[in-house]
């Protein structure tokens, strides 16, 4: 059976493997291995290698920011599942990986651009640096030795650069604790390691989360999420700019603007349909009218600044007394009146930027659509 919700061949996860190591890692390795499972690949002492471009990552794992795809693959890594080269895919944008299993017949070949690593935890023993039996306090000028950075490298894929970074602040660290131990080497190793995964765990954050544009609209989907539920298709639009607005001016970022503009849609349209007044017939506005607690309650869930909306009263209630016309409800009238003043604020702020400085009348904003229309 065929479905538009499922657009293309799933991801087939064995349950039980995501049971031992973990869903996202079950996941990747599972789409590793159906993407190389055909290739040749490159024999290394043993091991067969494989090259996989990060174009080709996205494509096969579009749901994870490149920062993502380095902690599970490293993950795997530290499991003994896969083996790594140095390299760190968020500095050479490919993964380089091999099966940690040895092929029947290795043949000896070139090695990749990176230098694996071997799949021991670890690949080599942390030296300790001569010392007394007490240990030594740690100089300004201690450097490591080169099989520790060697060891990040190919053990974590963490580069030299980084380790000479964060080396300064280690060295500082421990000269105010004023400590000896045995081992800076073991410290450093430590040290490097804890801020390396906090660094990426940061990068995947920024990588995924972001501020909302100025032109956002919702997906597709929440549209169509919103319009099952019965929402009218005018309300939806005439809330966009507000919830735009809002959100630019709190500075936020996120990775899920679609689900909180449709939790936000859900809640006020559930509380502008309270409001309704449902008479059986329709009656002009009064001179003295003015909205009700409801309605106040309906802007304020949408962020609009209730001075804003109290300002528009006079103008709203002489328009329609003037009018004569007949609605069912004049609270809803006035929460559409509001609402699209309140965007069209909004979007006269953005098109200041681009020189434009248009301003409709009363009349002409209430003659191009009737908001009683549609609901």
């Amino acid at each position: 059976m065929t479905s538009s919700l499922i657009p293309e061949n799933p991801l087939i996860v064995s349950p039980s493997l995501a049971a031992t190591i973990g869903l996202e890692e079950a996941v990747m390795l599972q789409g590793l291995h159906e993407r190389v499972r055909f290739k040749r690949g490159t024999v290394i002492d043993g091991y067969k290698w494989f090259n996989v471009e990060r174009a080709l990552l996205e494509e096969l794992f579009p749901f994870w920011p490149a920062g993502d795809i380095q902690r599970i693959a490293t993950s795997l890594r530290d499991k003994g599942i896969i083996v790594l080269a140095a390299d760190s895919y968020l500095v050479s944008e490919q993964l380089q990986f091999a099966l940690n299993e040895k092929v029947v017949s290795a043949v000896i070949s070139p090695s990749p651009t990176a230098a694996p690593s071997t799949p021991s935890q670890p690949q080599t023993q942390v030296r300790a640096e001569p010392s007394s039996s007490r240990g030594r306090k740690i100089s300004p000028d201690w450097r490591p030795d080169p099989e520790i950075l060697k060891q990040l490298q190919q053990s974590h894929g963490i580069p030299v650069s980084f380790v000479e970074e964060k080396l300064p602040e280690f060295i500082v660290y421990w000269q105010e604790r004023n400590e000896a131990h045995h081992s800076w080497n073991a410290l450093l190793r430590k040290w490097v390691i804890e801020r390396w995964r906090k660094e990426e765990t940061l990068f995947a954050a920024r990588e995924r989360a972001e501020e909302i544009a100025g032109n956002w609209r919702p997906s597709e989907d929440a549209l169509e999420i919103l319009q099952r539920l019965g929402i009218s298709d005018n309300f939806i639009e005439d809330a966009i700019p507000e919830f735009v607005l809002y959100w630019r001016e709190q500075g936020d970022s996120s990775t899920t603007w679609n689900s909180k503009f449709v939790q936000h849609i859900k809640h006020q349209w559930a509380r502008y349909c309270q409001t309704l007044e449902y008479d059986t017939e329709p009656k002009p506005i009064n001179k003295d009218w003015q909205p009700s607690a409801d309605a106040y309650d309906i802007l304020r869930m949408a962020n609009i600044d209730l001075d804003f909306a109290r300002s528009l009263i006079p103008e709203f209630v002489i328009f329609w007394f003037d009018s004569k016309q007949l609605h069912h409800s004049w609270n809803s009238k006035f929460l559409q009146h509001v609402k699209y003043h309140w965007a069209r604020r909004h979007q006269l702020q953005v098109d200041d930027n681009r020189g434009k400085t248009a301003e409709q009348d009363f009349v002409k904003l209430h003659t191009d659509r009737s908001w009683a229309d549609g609901l």
